[in-house]
């Protein structure tokens, strides 16, 4: 049997995530359908405006197999740590095919900048070059790529899915990568009709009716509308009594100086963003940074899949559990034991944080998975 990967936020699940798994299934039509779901905060570094087991049930409810959770430390993390985790679960998980969006819609094309870019000195001179000069990581990788191969890549999607064949080269993986062409732009803030953005649906889950035709109706009835800003008064005692702010993860070159100087006139956590917001910084990072000051997450933490977390499956999912059982060497977690505690440790914390502003109950992280 084959099975096919999908990485998704779901923040909210909506109708360009339902052409998405369409287009999936239209391809592989007997295909085990495998998620990579990140969960209650996302890669960068958003609020998830449904939880993750309501993410669950409404994956497994549109046909997917297996669900399984990229871990909280993971998921937070640059892109390349974040599509490495994904790729290393779907490595694990047997996984043959791989399928995302993107808008650049072409594998062979990110397969060859992969190829020219890895181990490449030159390249990575560059990359330093343009730090240097005070650009952030992301656009830092973006211009030098396009002086070394005269392509263009700094939509988020498409940086994503370089990041996603870069993993699947350098593991040696027998996964496939596939292509999507997205159909709208990540960041637009217009609601369209039937197909919006996460960002634009987002930006406007006060107005139902102007959203409500862009999701279905079960993933608007449980959709919060929450954000990072209902942390501010968080972020400001933790910022405003931390000494040791430099020994958060993101917290770089001096910039938890500007942090001390800036959260006392600071409004909200938007204005305290745009009041640290730099070339050196971008609008993104800032959100991780400041979500890791709330869960005091170290510069040196372990990036490695140490776990399988099962969020939930279906029968044909509880075949691919049963085949893998005996091949994969970290626990595969279907249900809550004392033994896994050291191991849940960071995701409790995130859950525990994520109760503070949602209607959630931290526990809900002890919970056995949900069988479909």
């Amino acid at each position: 049997m084959i099975n096919v990967g999908v990485i998704a936020e779901y923040n909210p699940f909506h109708n360009g995530h339902i052409h998405h798994l369409n287009e999936t299934k239209k391809m592989f039509p007997n295909a085990n359908l495998i998620l990579i779901l990140i969960g209650n905060f996302t890669q960068r570094g958003d609020v998830s405006v449904i939880n993750k087991w309501d993410k669950t049930n409404l994956a497994l409810e549109y046909g997917f197999d297996l669900v399984v959770e990229l871990p909280f430390n993971v998921a937070t993390s640059s892109a390349s740590i974040y599509a490495k985790g994904a790729i290393d679960i779907l490595n694990m998980l047997n996984c043959n095919y791989l399928v995302f969006g993107c808008e650049t819609n072409d594998v062979k094309l990110l397969e060859n900048l992969v190829y020219a870019t890895n181990n490449n000195y030159d390249y990575e001179n560059k990359i330093k070059t343009y730090l240097d000069k005070g650009f952030n990581y992301p656009k830092a990788c973006s211009l030098a790529l396009n002086d070394i191969t005269n392509v263009k890549i700094d939509k988020p999607n498409d940086v994503l899915a370089l990041e996603y064949v870069r993993s699947i080269i350098n593991s040696n993986s027998k996964i496939k990568p596939v292509s999507i062409k997205r159909t709208n732009n990540y960041h637009e803030k217009m609601v369209r009709n039937k197909i919006s953005s996460a960002t634009s649906i987002r930006k406007n889950l006060d107005n139902t009716n102007l959203v409500k035709h862009s999701l279905p109706k079960k993933s608007l009835d449980l959709t919060k509308n929450i954000s990072l800003n209902d942390y501010f008064k968080y972020i400001k005692y933790e910022i405003i009594t931390c000494d040791k702010l430099n020994e958060i993860l993101d917290v770089d070159e001096g910039i938890e100086n500007k942090l001390k100087k800036e959260i006392i006139s600071a409004k909200t956590t938007d204005d305290l963003i745009l009041k640290i917001k730099s070339k050196r910084y971008s609008y993104n990072r800032i959100k991780r940074m400041l979500l890791h000051i709330l869960t005091k997450t170290p510069k040196n933490y372990d990036v490695n899949i140490k776990y399988i977390r099962v969020l939930g499956f279906s029968k044909k999912g509880a075949k691919i559990l049963k085949e893998i059982k005996n091949s994969v060497k970290v626990p595969i977690i279907t249900k809550y034991k004392k033994e896994y505690n050291d191991l849940f440790l960071d995701d409790l914390k995130a859950s525990k944080l994520y109760s503070l502003i949602a209607n959630y109950n931290y526990k809900e992280e002890f919970k056995s998975s949900i069988k479909k």
